[in-house]
């Protein structure tokens, strides 16, 4: 093979009695191949890690010796190498039942009988180094293949969810179609979620805009109105963003022990409202029902979702039922979910007698960006999102649906299991202004939060340090500065939020810290995120949620 050193294509030669070992190499070297004489098998294996393409032993050479570090070598070869050997014998007699057991020990053998013609050795060296050849290119083509996957790992490395899609891509063709179908679907929804976005910014840039213009013409009056727009226009979109993140779980979630029932309770008058006056609610709670284990937030957030999916489904007036109840999991139903376990759960579920789904769409209706619904009226965001919440919650979510009888989703949240303490919300007016000196390190890359989260501060009457990065902060918390309260970002640049704050209570062992995320990938589940003394809240935030949660803090 071209490209190859010559020692990679020498023989080997051991053959240490008489004139065997000279005779071949000098046969080799006349037809142009090159070699090499090992005087004894040490010298041979010595010779092997430089590099073969076949030996050629003298049966006799390997009788009566230590054969363990030449079967080592050729036990432990990669899976391209099968070194071929020529093995030298003698026609008849014991030696013949000798050569057949180191060819069973020794693998790739061919036997040569001697005394041997040139012409033979030569012709059984040609297609020793053939076959040899093939295994080098199989070589270089492995290394060729694991090179190619490691780029197109690290690559793919920077994709987050897109890995395991275009992974199953490239290794089947029926999935890189599917991802085909998909990534058409995201382009043709783009449009939908664009027009949501740029009204939304419409409203605060406007709104904003006004704001200006009236407050330099001195202008006072209806501000309100103004400063409620960009309000309301910048919690859609926190509202669209928080779904995005939930249909990739990638939320922040606040598991908490949930009374389902109180929680339908609640929503009731909401529900009703949000329905046509022809469609009639039944709400059908089960008796002692068990408590769940979720975030209250995005479980109202899912209950409110699946009522609107099922009004818009009964244009015409129908009967929506919310219903609970406690469920027993066998391991018969869950075998079906993946990592679902079995074991005890509180299902959710909505049902409606619309119009239904058929069953080419009910197999997509949880995929991310599908909707039913025109472009501009639908992100296809609903139902991926709280089959992610229900994912992220150690739960499940499933649906039946049939043509003109309605649809049915039913979602599965684990029982919970130990002592509920009721929670104490502090509200920020009642709560004590800052002592003299109480003072807090905001980490924050963005400087428009850093600047935001520093007027509150400000507001509150605490003093404050600020630092863009980790590396920044870790100076002032190793110096003799007064620090009451850690305020971090959790995506820093570097190192991020929470190995700074495991490196400052090495240095502070009581630091309190507020982690603020708007992208809490290694937050998802804030129990398993949290130490004590830790709390977390997710971007955007109000400066009401803020100012409590430092004031608390602070003064327990």
């Amino acid at each position: 093979m071209s490209g190859l050193p010559a020692v990679s294509e020498r023989a080997i030669i051991l053959a240490p009695l008489g004139r065997d070992s000279t005779l071949a190499l000098q046969m080799l070297n006349e037809a142009g191949f090159s070699g090499a004489i090992a005087s004894h098998l040490p010298m041979l294996c010595d010779e092997l890690g430089q590099g073969a393409g076949l030996l050629i032993i003298a049966a006799e050479a390997l009788r009566g010796v230590d054969l363990e570090r030449l079967l080592d070598y050729l036990q432990q070869q990669p899976a391209w190498s099968d070194l071929p050997i020529v093995l030298l014998t003698h026609h008849g007699g014991s030696e013949q039942n000798a050569s057949s057991h180191l060819s069973a020990l020794l693998g790739n053998i061919t036997l040569l009988e001697r005394p041997f013609h040139p012409i033979t050795l030569i012709s059984l060296v040609t297609t020793a180094l053939r076959g040899r050849r093939r295994q080098y290119e199989a070589r270089d083509r492995l290394i060729d293949l694991s090179q190619s996957e490691l780029r197109l790992q690290r690559t793919l490395e920077t994709l987050e969810q897109q890995v395991e899609e275009r992974t199953a891509q490239l290794r089947n063709n029926e999935e890189a179609l599917r991802q085909s179908q998909k990534m058409e679907a995201v382009g043709q929804l783009t449009g939908g979620i664009a027009h949501d976005f740029n009204n939304m910014l419409t409203g605060i840039i406007g709104s904003l805009e006004l704001l200006r213009r009236r407050l330099a013409r001195g202008r006072l009056e209806d501000l309100d109105s103004l400063i409620d727009l960009g309000v309301t226009s910048a919690n859609r979109a926190a509202g669209l963003t928080h779904r995005l993140l939930a249909f990739s779980r990638r939320q922040s979630l606040d598991s908490k022990p949930v009374q389902i029932n109180d929680l339908v309770n609640a929503m009731n008058e909401l529900l009703q409202r949000s329905l046509n006056e022809s469609i009639v609610l039944d709400v059908q709670l089960g008796g002692q029902l068990w408590i769940a284990e979720a975030d209250p937030n995005q479980l109202e957030s899912a209950l409110l979702n699946l009522a609107l999916n099922a009004r818009d489904a009964m244009p015409d007036g129908g009967r929506l039922v919310v219903e609970t109840r406690n469920r027993h999991l066998e391991s018969v139903f869950t075998a079906a979910y993946g990592t679902l376990p079995p074991g005890d759960y509180v299902e959710l579920s909505v049902s409606d007698t619309g119009y239904g789904m058929p069953e080419n769409v009910i197999s997509r209706v949880f995929d991310p960006f599908f909707t039913t619904k025109p472009i501009g009226q639908g992100t296809g965001l609903g139902l991926s999102m709280i089959y992610g919440f229900a994912r992220q919650s150690g739960g499940h979510v499933t649906i039946h649906s049939e043509e003109g009888t309605g649809t049915t989703v039913s979602l599965f949240l684990p029982r919970y299991i130990g002592e509920v303490i009721a929670d104490m919300p502090l509200s920020p007016a009642l709560l004590p202004d800052a002592n003299v000196g109480e003072t807090v390190l905001i980490v924050e890359d963005d400087p428009a939060v850093r600047v935001l989260v520093s007027q509150v501060l400000s507001e509150l009457g605490y003093a404050f340090v600020e630092a863009g990065d980790a590396d920044s902060a870790l100076p002032v918390i190793q110096s003799a500065q007064r620090i009451d309260l850690l305020i971090s970002d959790v995506g820093l640049p570097g190192m991020n939020g929470r190995q700074l704050a495991e490196m400052g209570r090495q240095i502070r062992p009581d630091l309190k810290v507020l982690f603020i995320t708007g992208y809490a990938e290694h937050a998802a589940v804030r129990g398993g995120f949290l130490d004590q003394g830790m709390q977390l809240i997710t971007k955007p935030f109000t400066f009401e949620l803020l100012t409590a949660k430092v004031r608390e803090m602070i003064k327990h």
